[in-house]
């Protein structure tokens, strides 16, 4: 039987709400542009702290693989401790370590700081997320906010290396870091004022060898396929991935038997939760591959440079915002299930043109597949995040929240690892018969590394040589963009079909159910209405 109570509309979210999300996407967004900040700053750095290209490396990659290690740790414990309380604890130590990284003197205290800024940015992401899931307990006004934070999330991530560029143009490396600051402190003024605190009432303790098996098991996954990705599947990438998929059977293995876990596994017994993790997870894969792709495209076969570069992928940027924001009112129209699905057939379409396309057509062409494949994928990182968020009982919301988040940190690191190796393995194979005479023995072997590795090897050639070297190798990276592309149309088209099927019965457009409802659910035994 349902009460009355059960069936009463939420409490709609009213201007001290609307403003706390305002609050809320200034941290994310940052967190996003310092994803890609540094992308544009490395040389200058480089030249300043004479760091080795081992230390270059950890320098770009120690603040992904930090924010990534410490997720599921940070949204866990934000439900023990207080959301607020740690999205401010967290603000404190990434405004401080941001200024320490700015006037850092080596290329070691520079890692130092930026692991400490991924591990204070790992508790910003969940606690923003997990504190919307409170603030707006109506569920049209919360995807709404979620269609805004994740806005800020990829608007953020294009806009890194173009703020980058401008801070460069007027002050010194470090300046990239400083702008952080401000944020920070905005955030710890209006944050008291305007953010709810909230935490599980009954929050047991944090499991500390849960941590232990957690962190090296996250950060070895993800440190084995960006090293394939970079250098190819070899012994070293293998072993590690084991060994970190090893820490994960044992990490799951001890959920099972805790009363107060890190990760709840009752949370996957429930069908959307599972389905939309593992959606979002798929359609990652496909859209980082897409982006890897279509950077190396226009700078590569076209010979854009950076701004020329960004500037045709904006349409792109544009595209996606424009989707997240729209989803909201789609799914109003259409319901979740089929608005996800109607999107990832969108992006199906567009990876199919961009199959179809030549690789010397005029680059408009993969621009209105992007865009396509940008207003196509919307739906999916909207809902689903909006789902997953909403199936988890409000005391286990951090802890979804980091669940979504390392999925697709996760899903980035698989794109690039798997597609992008299938990119790279199509390339060698169709330019090794592919080069033309008169190419010397060392020239192409470095030409059949990567299209990258040809341009260089055809600077010391002569013209008519080059220029045969190039067109080959420009073909061989076109056909694999065009697998590539056709594997990932075939991908979205069997997830659409799949989250068609699996998330129609979990559209609350079409069957609405409080929060409390929604988390009675989530608990092993609890009641249901």
């Amino acid at each position: 039987m349902t009460s009355a109570t059960d069936t009463a509309p939420a409490p709609r979210a009213g201007r001290r709400e609307w403003l706390g999300l305002a609050v809320l996407v200034l941290p994310t967004l940052l967190l996003a542009i310092d994803l890609t900040v540094l992308h544009l700053a490395l040389p200058h750095l480089a030249a300043d702290l004479r760091p080795s290209a081992a230390q270059q490396l950890w320098i770009l990659d120690v603040y992904g693989f930090m924010v990534a290690g410490f997720l599921v740790t940070m949204g866990t414990l934000g439900d023990r401790v207080g959301r607020r309380r740690l999205l401010l604890i967290g603000a404190v130590c990434f405004g401080v370590a941001s200024v320490l990284a700015a006037y850092s003197t080596g290329p070691g205290t520079l890692i130092v700081t930026r692991a400490v800024l991924g591990v204070a940015g790992a508790t910003l992401m969940p606690s923003t997320l997990s504190l919307i899931r409170h603030m707006f307990p109506h569920d049209g006004q919360r995807r709404t906010a979620i269609a805004v934070w994740t806005a800020a999330l990829m608007g953020g991530v294009a806009l890194g290396p173009v703020l980058g560029g401008m801070i460069l143009q007027w002050f010194w490396w470090g300046a990239v870091f400083l702008m952080g600051v401000p944020i920070m402190l905005v955030l710890l003024v209006a944050g008291p004022l305007l953010l709810p605190e909230s935490r599980a009432p009954h929050a047991g303790r944090l499991d500390a060898l849960s941590v232990v098996l957690s962190l090296p098991a996250v950060l070895a996954v993800v440190y084995a396929l960006k090293a394939a990705a970079s250098d190819g599947w070899g012994p070293t990438p293998g072993l590690v991935l084991a060994g970190g998929a090893g820490l994960g059977w044992l990490f799951v293995r001890r959920q099972r038997t805790l009363t107060d876990p890190l990760v709840d596994p009752a949370l996957f017994r429930q069908r959307v939760f599972t389905v939309g993790l593992g959606s979002q997870l798929l359609g990652t894969i496909c859209l980082s591959a897409f982006m890897l792709l279509f950077a190396q495209y226009l700078q590569l076969v076209r010979g854009f440079g950076p701004v020329e570069s960004g500037v045709w992928m904006m349409p792109y940027a544009l595209a996606t915002v424009a989707g997240l924001l729209c989803t909201p009112a789609v799914a109003a129209r259409l319901g979740d299930a089929r608005a996800i699905a109607g999107g990832l057939l969108l992006a199906a379409l567009g990876f199919t043109l961009l199959a179809l396309t030549p690789i010397d057509a005029a680059p408009a062409w993969g621009v209105v597949s992007a865009v396509l494949i940008g207003l196509g994928a919307a739906p999916l990182m909207v809902l689903i995040t909006a789902l997953v968020i909403a199936q988890a009982p409000p005391e286990k919301s951090g802890s979804a929240a980091s669940l979504a988040e390392t999925g697709q940190e996760l899903g980035a690191a698989l794109g690039i690892a798997t597609l992008g190796t299938v990119s790279t393995a199509v390339y060698r194979h169709a330019i090794d018969g592919g080069l033309p005479p008169g190419v010397p023995a060392r020239a192409a072997e470095e030409a059949e590394t990567s299209l990258a590795s040809a341009a260089s090897a055809a600077e010391g050639l002569p013209a008519g040589t080059a220029d045969a070297l190039m067109d080959a190798a420009r073909d061989a990276f076109g056909t694999g963009i065009s697998l590539v592309a056709a594997v990932a149309a075939a991908l979205l088209l069997v997830l659409a079909c799949a989250t068609a099927y699996f998330l129609r019965t979990g559209d609350r457009s079409h069957h609405p159910r409080t929060a409390e409802d929604i988390g009675h659910r989530a608990r092993p035994g609890g009641p249901t209405t």
